[in-house]
């Protein structure tokens, strides 16, 4: 990203979820600021809600050192209290030529010290033309001139692969990433593997994964030992003996925090992104995704994914039972139960809002 955006020359689209003030919060700004000082357009765009802990002194100082500045939906307006619909996505584009996309916000936890591991994250660096869709939908979402409405989900080459970058946000009937993980996963025919943070697939994607298990598709989950919302882990945990008995196979990753979005199918097709499978991202957030067919990218990160899963510990029905007790597994449903009713309500709340 600092690579990114010291070689910019005419203008930059920063937009995330979490932005904090910390070491790399700051390194980040510091070479922001540097653009701007060499004339180079800055634009940073984030989340009301993931970035609240900004304080107005940071702001202030991106705003006097030239860089153009804006939350994406505060939280309190005049008719409103607004938390559903929030920007998820997390993506810088420089010049219309270079980008990066991905799941990994900007802050020390993801970036990892010497003392802390890095959360298992993933992002992916575009130098191809799909850069220039995306700069046009951070410039729609920046001065909300509603362009991004004529950029159709078309796939750009570069060289042998094809890129595409995939939407989703609901409200305005865009559903790119939910569509292009389920008709991948319906049209499997050897392997899936998918690496999910808040892993709680609702009906069409359970649906898809099911069924992809029923055509004998080999599925396999990479998903959080360790979580930094307890409560959905224990939500998902709920789902193992579901998806078990269908011979899924799961593997938890506890060296870190789960935070990636990543997905291989086949060693052909392949995605990084925001995008969790849950219903919030499916029908609430604004989510942002790359869409990559290449067999050569594909077998690149399956096998990262092989690396991972070579350090995880396996998930089985005996694990289950030896290893929770029936309170642990009865919290579970009842975690299960209370986070999918907070999804309903935080999804369908910006509907709320959209009717009147």
């Amino acid at each position: 990203m600092k690579e990114i955006i010291e070689n910019a020359q005419e203008e930059i689209h920063l937009q995330t979820y979490i932005f904090e003030n910390d070491e790399t919060g700051n390194d980040i700004a510091n070479c922001l600021k540097e653009a701007a000082h060499r004339n180079v357009k800055v634009y940073i765009l984030l989340d009301a809600y993931g970035s609240s802990s900004l304080s107005d002194n940071f702001i202030k100082d991106l705003q006097q050192s030239g860089i153009f500045f804006r939350f994406f939906s505060p939280l309190f307006s005049v008719n409103n209290f607004y938390l559903g619909r929030r920007m998820h996505h997390k993506v810088i584009v420089a010049d219309a030529k270079f980008a990066i996309i991905g799941g990994i916000n900007i802050a020390n936890k993801y970036r990892g010290k010497e003392s802390d591991e890095p959360w298992l994250d993933y992002a992916i660096k575009l130098d191809c033309p799909a850069a220039q869709d995306l700069q046009k939908l951070c410039r729609d979402y920046f001065f909300k001139d509603r362009s991004s409405k004529k950029i159709k989900p078309v796939l750009h080459s570069a060289g042998k692969t094809l890129v595409g970058i995939r939407q989703n946000d609901w409200l305005k009937n865009k559903t790119e990433v939910c569509d292009s993980y389920t008709n991948s996963i319906n049209q499997a025919k050897n392997e899936i593997v998918i690496v999910s943070s808040y892993f709680l697939p609702g009906r069409r994607l359970n649906n898809a994964i099911i069924g992809a298990c029923k055509r004998k598709v080999k599925v396999t989950l990479i998903l959080a030992g360790i979580s930094d919302v307890p409560l959905i882990r224990n939500a998902t945990s709920y789902l193992y003996s579901l998806f078990l008995k269908q011979n899924v196979l799961i593997y938890e990753w506890n060296n870190s925090v789960v935070h990636g979005k990543a997905a291989v199918v086949d060693n052909k097709w392949s995605t990084i992104g925001s995008f969790n499978l849950n219903d919030l991202s499916c029908y609430g957030s604004i989510e942002m995704n790359v869409e990559i067919h290449s067999p050569y990218f594909s077998e690149l990160l399956r096998s990262d994914f092989q690396n991972i899963i070579n350090q995880c510990n396996e998930v089985t029905i005996d694990t289950i039972y030896k290893n929770t007790s029936f309170i642990s597994r009865f919290v579970n449903y009842m975690a299960y139960r209370m986070v999918r009713a907070a999804i309903l309500f935080l999804t369908f709340l910006p509907h709320i809002r959209f009717a009147k």
